[in-house]
């Protein structure tokens, strides 16, 4: 009924199960796989949201079915912040659950199908969604360390409801669905089924238009490997695991490209901004030489230096202070909220600590004497908003070394700094 090779060689298979229709039907499937094959462990997640009495009895259930089946169950119960979209909100505490379970290379399975896809389709079609989002839901996604599967969405879901009726399984009814104040269900319950009078292929027709967009967006997307791949050319790597994009090979494609391949190199560390919030990248672009601008997105900052562009995100966007002795310089020291550091030195050396640039700093260099720190980073293009959180390595009152660049320590003492390790936020 559903091909699951491509995932056979998956550590962990999860499936999202609701207890609803859809994951109940997929469950089940998976389990027949699982007793007619040999296939990776597979186990259950229940995601309690807390957002209606009815669902503190849907544990229960879930658990039972699992019992029957064999299947361990865990229980998961997340706080849906508070947003304008509650089926947004809890989209992201689920999927944030997910991430929470899986190990590298686990597989997590969701139930979406035809239907979906095409309620997906026609609800971003009325946001004025780009090319991006009317491509829909795609069979496999990144999600953590591993991926989101939806192996039903070419199936219907009077597809599912007949295969669950003919094997006599239950299910449950979340009254949340019939509640046509949220979109998705005004959707499939008040607008799909006058469609489909009109036209009964309807459903079937907008989920194949989402696969030609999709492949209409790989299209784009290999577009976007080429330009980025130019963009990426110059980066230093005095800052490993900061990637930087050069404004200038973006600025010389036309504005349409721009932004694909700003999308495509955004995607996984942010919520895309839609069309009215891109002149934000435009003030960014089109800013003077010497100044530092910053397009905020949801997720972290787009920042400007030296003619190159970054993502931040994460720790880099807390400051970093105090003074951190450092007892034994043989091993590497933590920075809280800022990686680590490990010194190199041709001789051991006593009393050292790490601080940070308070202004006034200067730096003994042999053959060139006591040199001024800030006009030392400006010599070296340092970008500016790496400065504020550079490692500086003290001894008592002296000035040492300077993290990550040679020329700015004394000749026997270096310090390697590895930077945090969320620079890049990837989602």
């Amino acid at each position: 009924m559903i091909d699951l090779t491509p995932w056979l060689n998956a550590p962990t298979w999860y499936i999202a199960f609701s207890g609803g229709l859809d994951s109940t039907v997929l469950l089940h499937l998976l389990a027949d796989h699982a007793r007619n094959q040999a296939t990776p462990a597979l186990r259950a997640l229940h995601i309690h949201h807390g957002l209606q009495p009815a669902a503190d009895a849907w544990p229960a259930h879930c658990q039972s079915v699992c019992d029957a089946l064999g299947i361990p169950l865990q229980v998961i119960h997340v706080r849906v912040a508070s947003a304008a979209s509650l089926e947004q909100a809890a989209r992201e505490a689920r999927y944030a659950a997910f991430e929470q379970v899986m190990k590298p290379g686990d597989v997590v399975f969701t139930a979406q199908h035809r239907d979906d896809q095409a309620e997906t389709l026609l609800f971003r079609l009325l946001r004025g969604a780009g090319l991006r989002g009317l491509a829909g839901m795609p069979l496999q996604r990144p999600l953590g360390q591993g991926s989101l599967v939806r192996p039903l969405l070419s199936m219907s879901r009077e597809q599912l409801q007949d295969h669950a009726q003919a094997r006599g399984l239950n299910w449950i009814d979340d009254p949340s669905n019939s509640d046509t104040r949220f979109a998705r269900n005004y959707l499939r319950g008040e607008v799909l089924p006058v469609m489909r009078q009109r036209w009964p292929q309807a459903v079937q027709s907008m989920a194949r238009t989402a696969e030609h967009l999709d492949e209409a967006l790989g299209l784009l997307d290999e577009l976007a490997e080429g330009d980025l791949a130019v963009a990426k050319v110059g980066a230093s790597t005095l800052w490993l695991g900061l990637d930087s994009l050069d404004l200038a090979a973006l600025a010389e494609l036309s504005p349409a490209r721009q932004r694909n391949a700003l999308q495509y190199w955004l995607r996984r560390r942010t919520r895309l901004p839609d069309a009215r919030h891109w002149a934000g990248w435009g003030d960014l672009r089109d800013a003077a030489a010497d100044a530092c601008p910053v397009w905020c997105l949801a997720d972290g900052q787009l920042m400007r230096s030296h003619g190159r562009i970054w993502w931040l995100s994460g720790d880099w966007l807390r400051p970093v202070e105090g003074r951190h002795g450092w007892s034994d310089p043989s091993i590497a020291l933590s920075l809280p909220g800022n990686g680590s550091v490990r010194l190199h030195a041709a001789q051991p050396v006593a009393d050292l600590y790490i601080a940070y640039r308070q202004g006034g700093e200067v730096l003994d260099l042999p053959g060139r004497g006591r040199r001024d720190l800030k006009r030392l980073l400006n010599e070296l293009q340092v970008p500016h908003f790496l400065r504020p959180r550079l490692p500086l390595l003290y001894q008592g009152g002296r000035l040492l070394a300077v993290a990550n660049l040679p020329g700015l320590a004394q000749a026997d003492c270096q310090l390697e700094w590895q930077l945090p390790t969320n620079a890049q936020g990837l989602s």
